[in-house]
């Protein structure tokens, strides 16, 4: 974006996101100001570009949500799509180094380019630059990678850092051992936190919604919605409050079993129910 005139002497433009003005007479010509001279601070020319770099703030947002909802999901994604939003900094902040897998085991890579006709470039595993132009990808959840240690350890030779959090999420696989008839899982109960208030606060500024007496995060996998839900107490306990069981349904409220939850719906719940239990409060002496 180039400089506007903001009033006579100066002009101001975005500069990494933050209103900058510069002087356009004098000696200091075309030099940048640290901050914006008192005349300057209410032009309409400033109050335009706050209001742009808001609205930027939200797309860059809005981008990198929507990235890391198809990669929850594992969604097929248009490689048309990535083409047409790829121009744009805010989608390749998300999508840029993301693992994006095609038709086959061999169309397997971290994406590097799109272009408008829906052709793709990926580095591929063994460190060769392919290009890719299946009808559509996905970008798989991490716990459906066979391979997740090997790319993670591909990626930091390479120096790859990701905008959506994908391969070095915190995954957990779904033991083969399940009781049967088993409904919930114990592992992270028993966090305290020193208010219900705080813990409702944890899930909240994790992302997560907090419903009723549950913190809970939806999943889509396989066609279906999975809800994880983690009990976090009554809500209008003002009192100390701790981490309950982690359980799965349905979105009609029917409880799953543990052996019929999906491995992604798996692997979700329980990053939740641990980084809620993450925020307990240690008694001096007890390990984190």
């Amino acid at each position: 974006m180039g400089w506007l005139s903001a009033g006579e002497g100066y002009e101001v433009a975005l500069v990494e996101g933050r209103v900058t003005a510069r002087s356009t007479a004098g000696r200091a010509a075309g030099r940048q100001l640290k901050t914006l001279p008192k005349g300057v601070k209410t032009h309409p020319e400033v109050d335009r570009l706050r209001k742009l770099a808001e609205w930027l703030d939200r797309h860059a947002t809005e981008c990198v949500a929507r990235v890391d909802s198809w990669m929850v999901s594992s969604l097929p994604v248009p490689t048309g799509l990535l083409g047409r939003v790829w121009p744009d900094e805010a989608w390749q902040a998300g999508l840029r180094d993301m693992v994006v897998m095609g038709a086959g085991p061999d169309e397997v890579g971290f994406l590097r380019d799109a272009d408008g006709s829906g052709e793709l470039r990926v580095v591929d595993p063994d460190g060769e630059t392919i290009r890719l132009s299946p009808e559509t990808v996905t970008l798989p959840h991490p716990v459906l990678l066979p391979d997740l240690d090997d790319l993670r350890e591909f990626a930091a030779e390479l120096g790859l850092t990701q905008g959506v959090e994908q391969i070095d999420r915190a995954t957990w696989r779904k033991p083969a051992d399940l009781a049967e008839k088993a409904t919930s899982v114990s592992d992270f109960a028993g966090g305290t936190y020193d208010s219900r208030f705080g813990l409702a606060a944890r899930a909240t500024s994790l992302g997560y919604r907090v419903s009723g007496g549950y913190a809970t995060c939806r999943i889509r996998e396989a066609g279906a919605i999975t809800e994880a839900s983690v009990w976090i107490g009554e809500p209008y306990w003002y009192g100390e409050s701790e981490t309950g069981d982690l359980s799965w349904s349905v979105v009609d409220g029917r409880s799953l079993r543990l052996p019929e939850v999906g491995p992604v719906a798996w692997s979700e719940g329980m990053r939740m129910a641990a980084a809620l239990y993450a925020g307990r409060t240690v008694e001096q002496g007890e390990n984190t």
